[in-house]
């Protein structure tokens, strides 16, 4: 099996996006239509369903999958989860991105037994919860903020992960917005196609409103890490990279609480 240095950026750098529905197929179309030119993005949609129990793993597989350096495992339901190292060994790949956009395709036991089988056959993982907050160093927000470094993975979220916008305003309104890293659905480009001629107070409402017609996929159940369902999650994600560029922009309200003691204001003084 052809192995190659995957840390050179001057490479072509092999993608394998395996998918069983409509969420995993628009995250596919998005990374394979937008990817950069040194990129080669092949897909695999998987059966659908699989059992919980994954007995004879060769009954779900083809008996060849095009090479590839990493592998995204789009599943929908839990068994696809336990096909990724069988996946690996077929297309060769060294990294897997296993996106969380919905606990029930990939609960957290299933995520950590996944973890051990794949580090047993030194292939690195990364469980991004929800797939936009990935970034070149870090992956999932607080309080599960976590941090990773491996070069594979790193050069995905170059292109694809936690949004990353440059806006430019005029008159008080935005009169452009160029995208730097786009959400691996494609949310974030819909939403900075749209945005042009909003004033600039009214960005980040319409920005979440455009998510939400977008529409998100993420789960809309309560998730027991965030104590919020994903698809709020998301929703700050993207809102919070669109107020980051718009930061010289936005006029900030501090609000002073009328009983508010100043430090140098002893209790109880007038």
């Amino acid at each position: 099996m052809e192995r190659r240095d995957p840390i050179s950026r001057d490479s072509i750098f092999r993608v394998l996006a395996v998918t069983q529905g409509l969420w995993g197929e628009r995250i596919a179309t998005t990374v394979r239509e937008r990817a950069p030119q040194d990129w080669q993005v092949e897909t695999w949609d998987a059966p659908n369903p699989i059992p919980p129990i994954v007995d004879y793993p060769e009954d779900y597989l083809p008996p060849t999958l095009p090479q590839a350096d990493l592998l995204l495992a789009l599943g929908e339901v839990g068994g696809l989860a336990q096909l990724v190292p069988d996946i690996c060994r077929l297309c060769g790949a060294r990294a897997v991105i296993a996106p969380i956009d919905r606990n029930e395709s990939l609960p957290p036991g299933l995520a950590r037994q996944l973890k051990h089988w794949l580090e047993e056959m030194g292939v690195v993982s990364v469980f991004p919860k929800p797939f936009c907050s990935l970034t070149q160093e870090t992956l999932n927000r607080k309080p599960i903020a976590a941090a990773y470094d491996h070069p594979l993975v790193q050069r995905f979220a170059r292109a694809f992960g936690q949004p990353e916008f440059r806006t430019v305003v005029e008159g008080g309104q935005i009169a452009r917005v160029d995208l730097v890293r786009d959400s691996p659905c494609g949310c974030a480009r819909y939403v900075a196609e749209r945005l042009p001629g909003t004033p600039v107070e009214d960005a980040l409402e319409k920005a979440g409103m455009l998510h939400h017609h977008f529409p998100c996929l993420a789960s809309m159940n309560q998730d027991a890490d965030y104590h919020d369902t994903l698809m709020h999650v998301s929703g700050n994600v993207l809102r919070d990279a669109l107020k980051d560029s718009l930061h010289e922009h936005l006029n900030v309200v501090y609000l002073r609480p009328s009983n508010l003691v100043e430090p140098d204001q002893p209790l109880g003084a007038a």
